[in-house]
């Protein structure tokens, strides 16, 4: 049954989606449960391994870290673009090297980078681990890199080495 339906839950949700799209009938049920198993055939044949967790523990922590991270982020980020300052603002892209290898953990970081009001995850080159973002307000570079080291990148070390 899991070699013809190796996504029971997908395929379900794909028939109900046609149906709620489409007039319920006969024909729309074949031809939504037809599409649906061959969509769940092509997932399995592109989906990743299932990643390995070493530790959940750095991970709850680290969720901890980031949401307050985010909110502080969001009410800094609020405060210079409304009440502003006179100060002028550098933006500039900081190149990080990561001793991050997991294409999972390194995804969990991207999210993490993207999802901070002010920085944005520009480019990762696998074969050297450098990572570049970009940082709206940059007053010290090395700051940052220590910060993406120690804040964010160890506990996903933890997890996922």
């Amino acid at each position: 049954m899991t070699r013809l339906l190796p996504h029971p839950l997908l395929s379900l949700a794909l028939v109900l989606m046609w149906l709620l799209l489409t007039s319920f009938s006969l024909g729309h049920l074949v031809l939504g449960a037809t599409i649906s198993v061959i969509a769940g055939l092509a997932f399995a044949r592109i989906e990743p391994q299932a990643p390995r967790i070493r530790a959940w523990w750095p991970l709850v922590r680290l969720a901890g870290i980031v949401a307050v991270d985010i909110g502080r982020s969001n009410l800094a980020m609020a405060g210079a673009l409304t009440v502003g300052s006179n100060r002028a603002r550098r933006s500039a892209v900081v190149a990080i090297p990561l001793r991050l290898r997991d294409p999972v953990a390194l995804a969990l970081l991207a999210l993490i980078v993207t999802a901070t009001p002010g920085t944005a995850w520009l480019d990762y080159d696998a074969a050297t681990g450098t990572l570049q973002i970009h940082v709206f307000d940059l007053a010290d570079e090395e700051e940052w890199r220590v910060l993406i080291r120690t804040r964010y990148e160890a506990p996903l070390l933890e997890a996922f080495a």
